[in-house]
């Protein structure tokens, strides 16, 4: 008997498509034995039956799929019918053999089996042609092969055809049908086998298919029909694994895909029926062993529902192990659903942690809701009330639990772990829901995304290391896991995940981690014109989507210094920002660097673009939170660029305690009136404290109770204050373009210019004039006639401020005044403040405090 070729080199050209019929039948499990195989004789199209032969005798006919399959007697029969085109989803596989000729093979779909046709012709033996057998067997992925014992004789269509049919059980597939022609003793060339051309055993799939390479990931056909594509250049062979219980250690069923068939260019691809009751699926990558585990079950990079399986054993401290899910995507009703389309210059961001934000027992939620994208939904009235039109959500995607959110697995799937139930069709209702009911609400959503790295184990490792990763990543333990973000492979995968999110999550915006990573190229060096950010700016679905770069590492916890390529599109996180206003406010920054942060940043955003596109911050979430900056300032803390106010950690001392109470307020304050877009973080808004450690790991869940307090009170509407006032003074301080020349007006304490060359002056105020032709075209004229003057007190001294003369019929009143208790420290009306000498007004301000005066009309 023959022993078959353990691996199929199929070196077939198909003819046609197969596609299978749709909905589930029988459950398909390797351990399970093959039943009857009805071998029998099928006429093709336009045949004339001659010299038709009665059935031979009963044969034995055994067939060792795999090691695990068993073995049964079948009985041969023969059938007469006149068409072949009863089959139905007809797959066609041509072969040469290795002496000549040609061996042809249909597979079909006839009820519930599967019939393969067999047939031969022009094949040059010396013996009679009608004494040809087929030897041959199933088998799925399974190398150790026996020796496979089916032996069919064909039977003589014409002088120079040959043909037979087979017919298998639709449980036993899918699965490979390997054979090979025999041609018994005494035909003249005892014993002689026949393989094809490639000198290996003919070889069909059936109950598969060869697939496409397009989409990438799982798609469904309209007939029902599962494909599957993968990218991967250098493995050397893929096996597509099916598991029918997500529990499962081993797979329920492996295929191989065979390089000649199931491959196009470096895409692997296979379809199979929907009529299969397989839950979740992976890929195992062969080829060399220094970058191939064979045994490592990966996940499929395009994977749109995933949900975690047995701990992968290989992997050290058995981490979950990442299935894709075979199941289509939860259809949602977005009816009336619009994006809110909010401009740039209009935005106020709050950035939360999903689960950090509504976790807590004191957000009062349901044990369902807390933690989840339906909290937030939930607190969504708390958003409102701070002013706040667009939320900036921490990652979402699917990441390393005990490394955190910033080292993800996969980016097309949100974490089943914000989901009502820990699932992943529920995580994905909940947040659509989410999204719509933000939308309905008028705030948009954006996602914190990280595309330059991904977690160490579990992502794309594995599937093929030197194209998804940077060739230098095993020499840097630090950049292990650093993608290679420009292949041009890396770059589709990106652009699809963002396509996705918009088209599918209805997603606003995205906030790209670590962005000063995506302009390196292949072997690290930096890009000029880097194809991916050029690519993102560019793309058409990604037209009306806010795209901002964060230059922060999350691996040196430190932001990088870096010139962002923005083709006008770009907008930025502004680190300068939040380094100028902290040094100043602690007593040691320069007013120049004020002075330029105040006016939107000019000295990065006056390159085409302006303040709109500067997303300015004081705290984030790494590095100490608002309230920890006030009050911590040891010598680890060097890097946050804090100040204690005198005394570290709590404290019980009144004038500490007025000090950084000031300062919180003067952070604000300062955040909500310079040009560009004010980002408040998460917990800054009642006192949220990490107990002075800056990392990402000591932050906690938001106590809501924190709220209620007197602190929590009196900064929520301070800052709901400053979020209105932005609004209604937009012509001043929501610009897109800079300020003209004549719209500012520098001063100094007393009238005079700033001490600009002065290191040790700390005083700086200015008018911002209102432009009076736009007041006259503004359908809110009425409101938009006033100037604007604000000073901010750094020193630690008090300055007697003189303010410039109102414009005519109008008067000053002060709006805010952060040295002043609460509830009168800012006014939504402003307290008139009169003059003390002929058009002049001259005002006290406290030592390292903030001021804001607003021209009204006299008497309004």
């Amino acid at each position: 008997m023959a022993t078959f070729c353990s691996f199929p080199n199929l070196g077939a050209t198909e003819l046609s498509k197969f596609s299978v019929v749709t909905g589930y039948l029988c459950k398909s499990k390797m351990g399970r034995s093959l039943q009857r195989i009805d071998v029998g004789r099928k006429l093709l199209p336009g045949e004339i039956v001659q010299n038709a032969t009665p059935p031979p005798r009963n044969l034995d006919l055994r067939c060792f799929a795999a090691s695990r399959v068993s073995v049964e007697q079948t009985e041969q029969s023969f059938t007469k019918t006149s068409q072949v085109d009863e089959l139905k989803r007809l797959s066609t596989y041509l072969f040469s053999t290795e002496i000549g000729g040609q061996v042809k093979v249909f597979v079909g779909k006839k009820s519930a089996k599967y019939v393969v046709d067999v047939e031969v012709s022009s094949l040059q033996l010396s013996s009679d042609d009608s004494q040809l057998v087929l030897s041959g067997g199933l088998y799925r992925s399974d190398r150790d092969i026996k020796n496979m014992i089916m032996e069919t004789p064909f039977i003589a269509r014409s002088s120079s055809e040959l043909a037979l049919e087979l017919e298998f059980e639709a449980k036993e597939v899918p699965c490979y049908f390997s054979f090979l022609l025999k041609a018994p003793s005494g035909a003249g060339s005892s014993g002689l086998e026949i393989r094809s051309h490639r000198k290996s055993s003919f070889c069909v799939p059936i109950g598969f298919d060869q697939g496409y390479p397009a989409p990438l990931g799982l798609s469904f056909s309209t007939d029902g029909s599962m494909n599957f594509a993968v990218y991967s250049r250098n493995a050397e062979s893929l096996v597509l694994c099916l598991y029918d219980d997500n529990a499962s250690e081993k797979p329920a069923l492996e295929l191989d895909l065979d390089p000649v068939v199931n491959r196009t260019g470096d895409i692997w691809h296979a379809s199979i029926e929907g009529a299969w009751t397989f839950v979740s699926y992976g890929y195992r990558c062969k080829g060399n062993r220094d970058i191939f585990h064979a045994e490592h079950v990966l996940l499929d990079p395009y994977a749109k529902i995933i949900g975690s399986s047995i701990p992968n054993h290989h992997e050290s401290g058995l981490l979950l192990k990442h299935l894709g899910r075979l199941m289509k995507e939860p259809a949602f009703d977005w009816s009336g659903d619009v994006f809110p389309n909010i401009p740039l210059e209009k935005l106020v961001v709050y950035r939360l942690n999903v689960m950090q934000f509504t976790e807590n027992k004191s957000s009062k939620l349901p044990a369902d809701a807390a933690g989840t994208f339906s909290g937030v939904t939930e607190k969504v009235q708390h958003l409102k009330d701070l002013g706040i039109n667009a939320v900036l959500l921490e990652p979402i995607f699917t990441f390393d639990e005990q490394k955190g959110p910033y080292f993800p697995c996969h980016f097309f799937s949100p974490t089943n772990l914000y989901g009502p139930s820990n699932g992943s069709v529920s995580a994905i209702n909940s947040m659509k829901g989410m999204i719509k009911n933000l939308h309905a609400n008028g705030i948009e959503v954006f996602l914190e995304v990280v595309f330059t790295h991904t977690a160490e184990r579990g992502a794309l490792q594995g599937l093929d290391d030197l194209s998804y990763y940077h060739k230098n990543s095993t020499e840097d333990s630090k950049a292990r896991n650093a993608l290679n973000c420009n292949h041009p492979v890396v770059q589709q995968l990106i652009l699809d995940s963002l396509r996705h999110w918009v088209t599918e999550f209805h997603i606003d915006g995205f906030c790209f981690i670590n962005a000063s990573c995506l302009l390196r190229g292949f072997h690290g060096e930096h890009l000029s014109r880097p194809p991916l950010v050029e690519a993102i700016a560019f793309d058409p679905v990604l037209s009306m989507a806010k795209i901002i770069a964060d230059c922060w590492d999350p691996y040196d916890m430190m932001p990088k210094e870096i010139c962002f390529p923005h083709w006008k599109r770009w907008a930025e996180m502004n680190t300068n920002f939040c380094t100028d206003i902290r040094n100043f406010l602690r007593g040691k920054g320069a007013l120049s660097n004020l002075a330029t942060r105040l006016c939107g940043s000019g000295d990065i955003f006056s390159d085409g673009r302006g303040p709109a596109f500067s997303f300015n911050y004081i705290a984030k979430n790494f590095g100490l939170p608002l309230v920890d900056l006030v009050s911590f300032s040891n010598d680890e803390l060097a890097s946050e660029i804090s100040w204690n106010c005198g005394e570290e950690g709590p404290t019980s001392k009144t004038v500490v305690l007025e000090r950084r109470l000031k300062q919180i307020r003067n952070f604000v304050f300062i955040l909500y009136i310079s040009q560009g877009v004010p980002v408040l973080n998460m917990g800054d808004e009642c006192g949220q404290s990490s107990s002075g450690s800056p990392l990402y790991g000591s932050r906690k869940h938001l106590d809501w109770n924190a709220m209620t307090t007197g602190f929590g009170i009196q900064t929520t509407k301070f800052i709901s204050f400053l979020s209105s006032l932005r609004k209604r003074r937009s012509d001043l301080l929501q610009k897109r373009n800079f300020l003209k020349e004549e719209n500012i007006e520098w001063h100094g304490s007393n009238q005079s210019p700033p001490g600009w060359d002065d290191l040790s002056c700390k005083f700086l105020a200015m008018t911002l004039k209102a432009d009076k032709a736009e007041d006259q075209l503004s359908s809110e004229a009425s409101e938009l006639n006033g100037d604007l003057f604000i000073a901010i007190n750094g020193a630690d001294k008090a300055e007697t401020i003189i303010l410039p003369p109102p414009p005519e019929g109008m008067a000053w009143r002060r709006l805010v005044d952060t040295a002043l208790p609460y509830p009168g420290f800012f006014s939504v009306d402003g307290k008139l403040v009169h003059e003390q000498m002929t058009g002049l007004v001259a005002y006290e301000m406290k030592s390292r405090s903030c001021t804001l005066f607003e021209a009204c009309n006299d008497g309004s």
